[in-house]
Formats: structure tokens, sequence, C-alpha cells
């Protein structure tokens, strides 16, 4: 009876461990951002406003957050503003298998200024820094591949690309 009564547990344990590792795929391109939210969005029929609403999601009212010192994979998708002489650092974590490209700059690019990173990165992760020196809405890209590429015959591939996105605006 004891080991039916752990096995049991087991199951349940392991049930409610999958079950939370479950989300919704964010972004409403088409394309994911790459970002994973267990909870729904503003977007799922029936639901109630998302808890961390995308602030670009504003459009022409002109809406942003306030931008912090860092930027990760988790902002994708997002606008932020940030004041004349604002310094800020991206962040994004990839793997050797599964790098992120380097971090392309579009829009009004004399509005940051390049910055040195300060920090060593590891394998397939790329950063960088910038200093807001102008006004202008300046577009932050990098793409890594979804899946790592195959490394015996028989393995499966895909060519499905992971986008990360960000805008700022200084001003």
């Amino acid at each position: 009876m004891r080991r039916t009564t752990f096995h049991r547990a087991s199951l349940a344990t392991a049930t409610l461990l999958l079950l939370a590792g479950c989300g919704s795929q964010s972004g409403s391109d088409g394309k994911g951002s790459g970002a994973v939210s267990p909870s729904p969005t503003a977007s799922s029929p029936g639901t109630s406003a998302s808890p961390s609403p995308s602030p670009s999601a504003s459009g022409s009212s002109g809406g942003c957050t306030p931008l912090t010192s860092e930027l990760t994979g988790a902002d994708s998708g997002r606008t932020y503003c940030l004041a004349a002489d604002g310094t800020f650092r991206i962040t994004l974590t990839g793997t050797e298998q599964r790098p992120w490209k380097k971090i392309a700059e579009a829009g009004d690019t004399g509005a940051l200024k390049p910055m040195n990173y300060g920090i060593m990165l590891r394998g397939g992760d790329a950063g960088a820094a910038y200093q807001a020196i102008a006004a202008g809405t300046v577009t932050l890209t990098s793409t890594r591949p979804l899946c790592a590429e195959p490394t015996a015959p028989g393995q499966v591939s895909c060519k499905g690309i992971q986008e990360w996105h960000v805008t700022v605006k200084v001003g």
C-alpha cells in the first residue's frame, strides 16, 4: 500500500510541474517575441487585462515605460522612454548552439551612442550598452535560431528564428 501511495504522489507532483511549465506564446505579430507567459494575455477572449501589458500597445498616444538600467530577452516587443544622457545595457542570454546575433539599430540611430559593455559575454550571448545623446526613436533588434543545428545524420532540423526587438524613445 505504501508503494502505491508513493507512485500516486509522484504522478500528481509530475502532473502539477508539467502544467506549471506550460505557457502561452506572447506577441500578436504571428512571429512571437520568444517570451513565454504562464498567464493569459489581454487579447485572450474572456480574460481580464494582462498584469504587465505591453507599453507599445498604447500606439499613437506616445505612451512608453521609463527605461531602467538593463534590458533582457524578456523585454522584447516593448517601448521604452529614456531621458537625454541616460544609459542602459542589453543582455540577451543564448547558447553556443543557439547564439544571438549582434544587436542592430534602426531609426534615428544618432539618438543613441554605443558604449563599452564592460563585461565579457559567454558564447551565444549578445550584449550592448548605450547612452542617449539626442532626441529620437531607435529600434534595437536581434535574432537567433529556434533550434540547434543537427550534429549527426537523421537529427531533426528547423528553420525557425526567434526575434527580439525593443523601441527606445529618447527625449
